[in-house]
């Protein structure tokens, strides 16, 4: 028996909440007296891949097959539950993401397990049971679910788990074959079109957001969004009312029927903090509002808040993060 990790890559790289993931999976194997071993999906590359070794993978399987570099949902679904088997894994752990969320659903049906989503705490197995601590309502509160069954499904959210880093450690690598033949990439996208973020930070992948509403009063002012987010490292994010009118691509609006975001620094500009985008932030692990009218309903979410013209305050703040760096 061990436990299954499954690791998200993109551009050779893995993902910010694949390395949480691999480091949730490590402590869960070393809590249940087993080892975790991990299966990769995506563009990856076998030095990044060994590294796993830093968050305590022992083992990462991987299936060259290039179809697998974009997301394809029967062929991700049918590669991770075929190393499962292999591997006997009655545990496998994935990222709350737009993949882990797509294919863990299919998984629990095609393996017949248990399934918990928004995971944000290690299990708790003592008496007997699996119990995990999971998000509810937009993360305003949380429930603890008894997974009952042979093999449990766990996707954890982002940002919840600290990754671990051990220095030198590595993991085997090793090649994996799931024989996915074309019915298994029917479902394959015609065309893929990447979109780079601006500064080349993915915004769900995002340890800082700098994001902007309708108080910036126009897409000619997003510069002063994109100079701050450049300052901290941060990805940029607009409100829903911004993406409508298009003064930003709709990959970037966050919120409730948009991208939910976890960082550990989330500064809304110019945005009141309607209900449905405060669902989709609210997770974030310190939020910071600049909005020029004290009554804005964003500032009760707020821990920190500044009262103030945006295109005043954001110029000084830039230049603040500048002169720290």
């Amino acid at each position: 028996m061990s436990v299954l990790v499954v690791v998200e890559c993109d551009k050779g790289e893995v993902k910010k909440s694949s390395l949480e993931v691999a480091t949730y999976g490590a402590q869960l194997a070393a809590q249940l007296g087993t080892s975790a071993t991990a299966i990769a999906v995506g563009e990856a590359t076998e030095d990044n891949l060994a590294k796993l070794g830093e968050q305590g993978i022992s083992k990462v399987l991987y299936d060259k097959e290039p179809r697998l570099k974009d997301f394809v949902n029967n062929a991700y679904t049918k590669l991770i539950a075929t190393a499962a088997q292999q591997e006997d894994a009655k545990v496998i752990v994935l990222a709350n993401s737009n993949i882990g969320a797509a294919v863990g659903s299919r998984l629990s049906i095609r393996l017949q397990a248990s399934l918990a989503t928004n995971v944000v705490e290690l299990p708790r197995t003592d008496g007997g049971q699996f119990t995990v601590k999971r998000g509810a309502f937009s993360g305003k509160a949380f429930s603890d679910v008894v997974l009952t069954g042979d093999r449990k499904i766990i996707a954890v959210k982002k940002n919840s788990i600290e990754a671990h880093h051990e220095a030198g450690k590595t993991a085997e690598v090793a090649a994996f074959s799931a024989q996915l033949g074309d019915q298994d990439f029917a479902d394959a996208p015609k065309q893929v079109v990447m979109q780079d973020p601006a500064g080349g930070i993915l915004l769900p992948e995002a340890e800082r957001v700098v994001s902007g509403g309708r108080g910036m009063k126009g897409p000619e002012n997003w510069g002063l969004i994109e100079d701050l987010a450049k300052a901290l490292g941060a990805a940029t994010a607009c409100s829903k009312p911004v993406s409508d009118v298009d003064w930003r691509p709709h990959h970037e609006h966050v919120g409730q029927t948009g991208i939910t975001v976890s960082p550990n620094l989330y500064i809304a500009c110019g945005i009141s903090g309607a209900i449905q985008h405060l669902a989709g932030v609210n997770s974030s692990k310190v939020i910071v509002v600049i909005n020029k009218d004290p009554e804005a309903p964003f500032f009760k979410a707020a821990d920190y808040g500044i009262v103030g013209d945006v295109f005043e305050v954001l110029p000084k703040l830039t230049a603040a993060v500048k002169e720290l760096n």
